[in-house]
């Protein structure tokens, strides 16, 4: 497997974790407002392999205790279960981000307990979320399974929603709540613009509609939390 991106040290990335972070290239979506639009475009080329990536964590073993998966989208490859295999085979704690679109994927991880923390994004209310995806189609039924699959699974779990002033207003929230009543944690993440967001003229909410779209979340999820505001 091509290793696209590498981040050594992250307190942010794993909760509870002293980790590194695994960037993987390819994934179904064009999101508008995507930071790492060159690895989901596939334009970005390989920082290493996997051997090299497993000659690192060896050195790591003792500083390191976990790994994050992140892309892009990493359930594109049909090989990750196994390279999480010999990442657990060392030691480590690993982490999935993931858009959900891959359930069959995912179940095989999660049957085979190859993870031990999963960040799903929820991109939007069913009726907005091809198009807040880029695609012209999507199949919530798959989105609903690896939600289902999450939620039964028996570890830690969060989903989080990148808010998007063009793309979120208060009434998609509680069709955005429906699809994970009752889940563990949900984070509204607010958007921030960086060089490679694919498209322009894309806006942050305000703090206020963000503890406005919370305030609807908590409904639904009690633990609803908002990152990236001061």
């Amino acid at each position: 497997m091509k290793i696209h991106g590498l981040q050594k040290m992250t307190l942010l990335d794993f909760p509870g974790r002293v980790a590194c972070t695994v960037f993987l290239g390819g994934c179904d979506f064009r999101c508008p407002f995507c930071h790492n639009f060159e690895l989901a475009d596939g334009s970005a080329s390989p920082v290493m392999d996997e051997e090299e990536l497993l000659q690192f964590l060896r050195k790591r073993q003792g500083l390191l205790d976990g790994v994050a998966f992140t892309g892009g989208e990493p359930c594109l490859h049909k090989d990750l279960p196994a390279l999480m295999r010999r990442i657990r085979e060392l030691g480590f704690a690993v982490k999935l981000d993931t858009n959900g679109y891959h359930p069959a994927l995912l179940r095989e991880i999660l049957d085979e307990g190859l993870i031990d923390y999963a960040a799903m994004d929820i991109k939007n209310t069913p009726e907005k979320y091809a198009l807040t995806c880029g695609v012209k189609d999507i199949n919530m039924e798959v989105i609903r399974e690896s939600i289902g699959l999450l939620m039964h699974s028996g570890i830690d779990y969060e989903f989080r929603t990148t808010v998007v002033k063009e793309f979120h207003q208060a009434e998609d929230f509680p069709g955005i709540g429906e699809l994970i009543r009752g889940a563990k944690h949900y984070y509204l993440q607010c958007f921030t613009d960086r060089d490679t967001v694919p498209f322009g003229d894309l806006h942050a909410p305000s703090k206020e509609d963000l503890e406005t779209y919370a305030d609807i979340m908590k409904q639904y999820v009690s633990s609803t939390e908002i990152r990236g505001v001061e």
